[in-house]
């Protein structure tokens, strides 16, 4: 790790623009820090990938965040924290990495009173069972419910986060895990963790369909804290002061990026904020 390494920005990759919400909750987390944000949007979505190909593809974006200077890496993609973690720690032992799945389990597990927890995510990551693996790991007694909400994805993309669209979907996906009123019996799920990087844009949908005794989880805030921690721990705060603006690299169709990626982080990106890179 160079002498100078504070100062450098923190690596965030994503397969597109999902996560953007962990970048979000990152530059609120840690006002002082620089980021690198790489969106591979050229190849996306993982979730539909061999591991195999996964695996490659967070190299390939590792190599490149790590080639322009970066303290320390954050894998802001459900699908690639599953598979990918333990090969770029491996490929960059000094490098700290930082996966959205485990902090989300460990936040499941922490807030759960009855040991009952669901998981939403793309069909993808449910069908592969990381984060019930992650939480079985951390809380062996607790029993697990997950369910796949793919139109989530679309919903958040498009910008249809809250009103009668939004609510409808969440209560189709929702109701069956978590009934109405009297319907709820005393076993269903106490804590609902938000296992997709695009879910924290619907979250005010899906609270009020879960109601306000289901804890909600959301793995972009939790895998920000678990940032924060290892900077503490590592010595790697950066220096109080004005931080570098954020840098965005997309493999593909900038304009998309920006256009979308605006709706993730709350506030307008333009296209010529978005340099394209080849990996």
């Amino acid at each position: 790790m160079r002498n100078d390494a504070p100062r450098l920005p923190i690596g965030v990759f994503d397969s597109g623009v999902g996560g953007l919400t962990v970048l979000r909750a990152l530059r609120r987390r840690l006002p002082a820090e620089s980021f690198l944000y790489l969106g591979d949007t050229a190849r996306l979505p993982y979730g539909t990938k061999s591991p195999q190909s996964v695996e490659r593809y967070a190299l390939q974006c590792t190599r490149q965040l790590v080639a322009r200077g970066v303290k320390m890496l954050v894998v802001a993609c459900n699908t690639a924290s599953a598979v990918a973690l333990e090969p770029l720690a491996r490929a960059w032992p000094g490098l700290p990495v930082v996966g959205v799945v485990r902090p989300g389990a460990r936040a499941g597990c922490a807030a759960t009173r009855s040991g009952h927890i669901a998981v939403i995510a793309t069909e993808g990551t449910v069908r592969g069972g990381a984060y019930q693996r992650a939480i079985q790991e951390l809380c062996p007694q607790a029993r697990i419910v997950a369910r796949a909400c793919p139109l989530f994805v679309p919903l958040a993309e498009e910008g249809w986060t809250s009103g009668p669209v939004a609510e409808a979907v969440a209560r189709e996906y929702l109701e069956p895990l978590f009934p109405p009123g009297d319907r709820r019996g005393a076993d269903a799920p106490d804590t609902l963790v938000l296992g997709c990087t695009h879910f924290p844009l619907l979250a005010g949908a899906v609270a009020r369909v879960v109601g306000p005794e289901v804890a909600v989880i959301d793995s972009a805030q939790t895998a920000a804290a678990e940032v924060a921690d290892v900077l503490e721990r590592e010595g790697l705060g950066a220096p109080q002061g004005t931080p570098e603006p954020t840098r965005f690299l997309a493999t593909d169709d900038p304009e998309r990026f920006a256009r979308v990626g605006g709706l993730f982080l709350g506030r307008t990106l333009a296209r010529e904020d978005v340099a394209v890179v080849d990996l």
